[in-house]
């Protein structure tokens, strides 16, 4: 969420004629006149934010406070938190049920890499013709014949995490065990 879509008015933006004013420090100045806030501010050197557009008695809550520096701690603390996601990569390989047997271990080196770099791999089936009305067999022994050959390469770890029927296509996705 950027921080420009949740702008918090300072100063004379505030609309209200009274707020009640919080100090730098933490103290509770009361409820005092918006002008009054703003020159107590000014004087320390610091702007008088809006926290809360309504405190007790409907009367908004404004903290004395360095706004510049609040804006550059949020910002902060935002690219901290992106760096600490994990961005998860699928990769996908495309079969048909009559594929070749150099394409189909072409295409399963392929996969076997993007498993090894710790990517998951979808592997969607692609169905034409006639080949829609034996789906249900040809599908499932050919998703099986995947599974076991990433057995057979050495991925005794590989689990299946989802089927997708749309149409003429049939994808499972894969992924490595930690």
């Amino acid at each position: 969420m950027p921080l420009k879509d949740k702008v918090q008015p300072i100063n004379e933006q505030i609309r209200s004629s009274k707020v009640q004013v919080i100090s730098h420090t933490g103290d509770n100045l009361g409820v005092i006149d918006r002008s009054e806030g703003i020159m107590l501010a000014k004087n320390e050197g610091l702007d008088l934010v809006q926290i809360s557009p309504e405190g007790k008695e409907g009367i908004p809550v404004a903290k004395i406070m360095d706004f510049g520096k609040e804006i550059y701690a949020k910002k902060k603390k935002m690219a901290e938190s992106k760096k600490k996601q994990k961005v998860i990569k699928i990769k996908e390989i495309k079969l048909r049920p009559k594929i070749g047997e150099h394409d189909y271990q072409t295409k399963l080196n392929q996969g076997i890499q993007f498993l090894k770099d710790g990517m998951r791999l979808k592997v969607t089936l692609m169905f034409r013709g006639r080949e829609n009305v034996s789906k249900a067999e040809l599908g499932p022994a050919l998703f099986d014949k995947v599974t076991a050959s990433f057995r057979k390469n050495g991925l005794d770890n590989v689990l299946q995490e989802q089927d997708a029927k749309a149409g003429q296509f049939w994808s499972r996705v894969y992924f490595l065990k930690n």
